[in-house]
C-alpha cells in the first residue's frame, strides 16, 4: 500500500511539473494564483491531496495569528502535509515594510508568498507577491492598519525556511543629520496649546543642507508668516506632498524635477522660528490635512531577536514538560489561547526568538516558549489495556480511522496526551491514540 501511494505522488507530481494546460489568463495572477489554476486544469482538486492544499491556503489565512514587527522564523515545510501558514500584523501609514524568505534547499521546492491589505470591512487587497527568483518584497504603507502574509510550499515537496519582516521608512531623512535631532514632534502643544504641531522639527548647523527624500517635483517656493521661507516637494507616484520651512534660503526653483538627496535649501530660522535654534520644520500634507511625518523618515530600523528555540525540533512531535499557555502571539503580552495540560502532544512548525509556533492535533495553532516542550521519549510510563478490545485511532478522535485493536492485558508505552486520549506506541512500535 505504501509503494502505491509514492507511485501516485511521483505521477501527481510529474504530471503538474510538465502539464501545460488551459489556463484563465483574464487578470494577472499571482505565482500562487497560478499553480492552484493548474491544479485545478489537471483536475487535482478532486483529489485529497489536492483538495487539502486548496483548504489549507483559505483556512490559514482564517487562522492567522499575530506577530509584531520586526519578526523572524525558520520552519519547515513537510512533503507528506498540504501546508500553509499566515501571520496578521500592523504597520503605521509611511513605513516600508521589507519582506525576505530564504529556503533550504535554494532550488527545492518552490514557497509561495503573499501579502494582504487587510481592510475594516470588504474582501483582502493582495498587495504583492514573491516572484521565482526569491528578490525581496518591499511595500509602501499607504494606510495604517492591518497586513496579512501567507506561506504556502508547492505539493510533495519538503523545504526548511527562514522568513525575515522589518519595517523601516520609505522615505529618505530630509536632512544630513539623524533622528537624534528631532527635538519636536507630531502633535506637540504650540501657541500655549492652543494648536498641535502638524510635523517634526529637525535641529542642526545655520545653512546646513537640507534634501529631497526621493525623486519628485518641486511643486511651489514661496514665503509665509510661519513658515518663513518654505519649499513644497511632491515625491514621484505619491499622493502627499512634503512641507519644508523656515529655510534661510531657498535653492530649488518651483517645477523642477530633482532625485533624492538632492539640496533643496539651507537650514534656518525664518518665519516664527526666529527666536529659535535654526532648524528645518518637515510636515506632510494630504487632501484630508497633516499627517504625522515621522513613519516617512524614521531612520531607526529595529531587527528582529535571533531564533533561539532549538531547530532540531522542527516537524517534530514534542509534549509540554508541564503546564503550559498556547499563545496567539509570540511577545509576553500575547493572548492566552489555552491552558495546556501536562504531557500535551504537539507539532513544532516553525521557531522565533525563544518560541514555536506548533499545531496541536486538532488542528488549532499558536506559540508556545520552547523551554515548555520536552521530547516525547522522556518520562514515558507504562500501562495495560484493560478492556477486551481497545481501537487504536489514527487521531484523537472518536470518528477517526482506526488503526487497529490491542486486547487486554498487553503493556503500552504513553508518549503523551491531548483531550480524553493517550498516544501510546504498542509492543510492536505501532502509534496511535486510545481513549484514556
Amino acid at each position: 500500500m505504501r509503494l502505491i501511494q509514492l507511485t501516485c505522488l511521483f505521477l501527481i507530481a510529474t504530471f503538474l511539473s510538465c502539464k501545460t494546460g488551459s489556463v484563465n489568463l483574464f487578470k494577472a495572477a499571482s505565482p500562487h494564483e497560478t499553480y492552484q489554476r493548474k491544479l485545478i486544469t489537471a483536475g487535482l482538486e478532486k483529489t485529497a491531496l489536492g483538495s487539502a492544499w486548496i483548504n489549507a491556503s483559505t483556512l490559514s489565512m482564517q487562522k492567522a495569528l499575530k506577530i509584531n514587527l520586526p519578526y523572524k522564523e525558520t520552519g519547515y515545510f513537510s512533503a507528506e502535509k498540504a501546508n500553509a501558514t499566515a501571520y496578521k500584523f500592523s504597520v503605521t501609514r509611511g513605513a516600508k515594510i521589507n519582506i525576505s524568505l530564504n529556503k533550504k534547499p535554494e532550488n527545492g521546492a518552490a514557497i509561495y508568498l503573499d501579502v494582504w491589505r487587510l481592510p475594516v470591512d470588504g474582501e483582502a487587497k493582495l498587495l504583492a507577491s514573491a516572484d521565482t527568483l526569491g528578490n525581496d518584497i518591499q511595500i509602501d504603507v499607504d494606510e495604517s492598519g492591518d497586513y496579512l502574509i501567507r506561506l504556502q510550499p508547492e505539493l510533495l515537496r519538503s523545504a526548511e525556511y527562514t522568513l525575515e519582516l522589518t519595517s523601516g521608512p520609505s522615505l529618505g531623512f530630509p536632512t544630513k543629520t539623524g533622528r537624534a535631532n528631532i527635538g519636536s514632534y507630531w502633535g506637540d502643544g504650540r501657541d500655549k496649546n492652543n494648536r498641535k504641531h502638524e510635523g517634526v522639527d529637525i535641529f542642526g548647523a545655520f545653512r546646513s543642507p537640507v534634501v529631497a527624500t526621493s525623486n519628485g517635483t518641486v511643486t511651489r517656493v514661496n514665503e509665509n508668516n510661519l513658515g518663513g521661507k518654505v519649499i513644497w516637494f511632491k515625491p514621484s507616484g505619491k499622493d502627499y506632498t512634503l512641507y519644508y520651512a523656515h529655510l534661510d534660503e531657498q535653492i530649488a526653483k518651483e517645477g523642477a524635477q530633482v532625485l533624492a538627496g538632492d539640496t533643496l535649501g539651507l537650514m534656518g530660522n525664518t518665519g516664527n522660528a526666529r527666536t529659535t535654534p535654526p532648524h528645518l520644520h518637515f510636515g506632510i500634507y494630504t487632501f484630508g490635512g497633516a499627517i504625522d511625518p515621522l513613519p516617512f523618515i524614521n531612520p531607526t530600523i529595529k531587527t528582529p531577536p535571533n531564533v533561539a528555540a532549538p531547530l532540531s525540533n522542527l516537524n517534530k512531535t514534542l509534549k509540554t514538560s508541564g503546564k503550559a499557555n498556547l499563545l496567539d502571539g509570540n511577545t509576553t503580552n500575547a493572548s492566552k489561547l489555552t491552558q495546556l495540560q501536562t504531557g500535551t502532544i504537539v507539532n513544532v512548525n516553525s521557531a522565533n526568538g525563544n518560541y514555536y509556533k506548533v499545531t496541536l492535533p486538532d488542528g488549532n495553532i499558536g506559540f508556545i516558549k520552547s523551554a515548555e516542550l520536552t521530547q516525547i521519549s522522556k518520562q514515558n510510563k507504562k500501562i495495560k489495556v484493560t478492556n477486551t478490545s481497545t481501537a487504536i485511532y489514527d487521531n484523537p478522535d472518536a470518528l477517526a480511522p482506526i488503526k487497529g485493536n490491542l486486547q487486554a492485558g498487553i503493556n503500552v508505552n504513553v508518549s503523551g496526551n491531548f483531550g480524553d486520549y493517550n498516544l501510546i506506541i504498542d509492543e510492536e512500535s505501532n502509534t496511535g491514540w486510545i481513549k484514556k
